[in-house]
């Protein structure tokens, strides 16, 4: 059990944390800090914390863990500024969508604490944002990994190990650079694809009909565009060389599409349909 649990960053994936983590009576106190005084008075209000402070060090003061669910472009900052409050034993872990990054600024920041440092990233949301949106469930039967360093110290590890266990999730270990490879290609880049595509409608002169028009596909698809922009910017920016990559992939299998459309060439399409309809049908899991 964890006696003062700290989230900095009382949104989505914080506030969901909190209520799994009480409803399985795993975390005695949870403290909240944020920019925003009226989200985190919303918090207690809604059960999410039982306090809060506006400055980062005095919320991390006493805390026996530490979770920063901050955007990636403020890691560095909000680091910097706990570094001062933590206890020497304090455990510290994240929940950033690109691993390289934060490494780096813990690397930059936490000093003596980053044996204690424990990288993660709960593979788990929705495209709704803030304190009200956290639900206990969210992360029942999902993965979270873990990105530890060769120096992190082993009984961090098992502390956020068994936290995320407490939520019903299911805890894998990998190395930082293996899972922001393997999450740029499945979740960055999706993503992308569906910002980029509501954003090329949208500049249609007759993107009234268009979006008039749409259906379940494009609703499916878009779905996940509605997600916040700072994160998914910053996302962009920390993963930036894995992203591009998949990118131009991705490209040039469109240009395959426009080849085989201009050849008017059925056997190709049909090909590449099937291939893809056979390869996601055996994923049940999803």
């Amino acid at each position: 059990m964890i006696e003062h649990l700290t989230i900095i960053g009382v949104g989505l994936i914080g506030s969901s944390l909190a209520l799994a983590l009480k409803q399985q009576g795993f975390v005695k106190r949870v403290t909240g800090c944020g920019r925003t005084e009226a989200s985190l008075q919303k918090g207690v209000e809604l059960g999410v914390l039982d306090d809060y402070s506006l400055a980062v060090s005095e919320a991390v003061a006493g805390a026996d863990v530490v979770v920063l669910a901050v955007p990636l472009g403020a890691m560095h900052s909000t680091m910097r500024q706990m570094a001062a409050g933590l206890d020497a034993n304090t455990v510290v872990t994240d929940v950033g969508s690109a691993k390289a990054s934060v490494v780096e600024d813990a690397r930059a920041t936490l000093g003596e604490h980053m044996t204690n440092f424990v990288p993660g990233h709960p593979i788990a949301g929705t495209e709704r944002s803030g304190v009200e949106a956290g639900f206990a469930t969210l992360y029942q039967d999902r993965k979270t990994i873990l990105t530890p360093e060769a120096d992190t110290n082993p009984q961090a590890i098992d502390v956020v190990t068994q936290m995320w266990q407490a939520t019903g999730a299911d805890v894998e270990t990998m190395s930082v650079e293996h899972h922001d490879h393997v999450l740029a290609a499945t979740s960055h880049l999706p993503h992308m694809l569906a910002f980029s595509l509501v954003s090329h409608l949208s500049k249609m002169s007759d993107q009234d009909e268009i979006f008039g028009y749409a259906a379940g596909g494009f609703r499916d698809f878009t779905r996940i565009a509605a997600s916040d922009p700072v994160m998914w910017r910053d996302i962009c920016l920390a993963n930036g060389d894995a992203l591009l990559s998949l990118i131009e992939g991705y490209k040039l299998e469109l240009d395959h599409v426009s080849q085989a459309i201009r050849d008017n060439n059925p056997d190709a399409l049909y090909e590449l349909f099937r291939d893809a309809k056979h390869t996601r049908e055996q994923l049940r899991n999803l």
